[in-house]
């Protein structure tokens, strides 16, 4: 055990409102997924919204209604990997396409916490685009070019920066 967690973010633009019929089929599979998430073995945090059951409630750019996020906690890269890719949640992700516009842009993140740290949305998005800015580093990586765990000595930044506040 190292002391910390991996954090990870995605964010998606929904082609219509969620409350309308065109993501009928998405917002029904919500509560299945998020429970799957909860029981894999792994997984430590989700980020949910005032309502508590997810985070759609979640608007993390102010400009643009129909961005969404998903920010969770997991013990390891190989945890979130099994879940993603080998649970039901991968039956709903490929899938997305219906739900969701095709981004030119990264739209996911992956990091290193301090374990118990839960990360904020500006810290979430942060990563993102540090991802679109400069490619997979140890501050912001992807499944594809992951990163290890730091040393127990070496610090972290949880925390946006200066730049990333505004």
């Amino acid at each position: 055990m190292t002391g910390f967690h991996l954090a990870q973010v995605n964010i998606g633009r929904i082609l219509a409102p969620l409350d309308g019929p065109e993501l009928a089929g998405f917002v029904a599979q919500l509560p299945g997924i998020n429970a799957l998430a909860e029981r894999s073995p792994g997984f430590v945090w989700r980020m949910v919204d005032d309502g508590g059951e997810d985070a759609t409630g979640f608007r993390p750019d102010e400009g643009d209604d129909m961005l969404l996020i998903n920010c969770s906690v997991w013990e390891s890269v190989e945890a979130l990997r099994e879940f993603t890719y080998q649970t039901d949640h991968l039956r709903v992700l490929s899938r997305r396409r219906e739900w969701f516009h095709r981004m030119a842009e990264a739209h996911q993140a992956l990091w290193w916490v301090p374990a118990g740290h839960r990360p904020s949305i500006a810290e979430a998005m942060e990563r993102v685009a540090l991802v679109r800015e400069h490619g997979p580093g140890p501050r912001a990586f992807t499944f594809r070019e992951p990163y290890p765990a730091p040393a127990a000595s070496e610090p972290t930044e949880t925390e946006p920066t200066e730049a990333a506040r505004g």
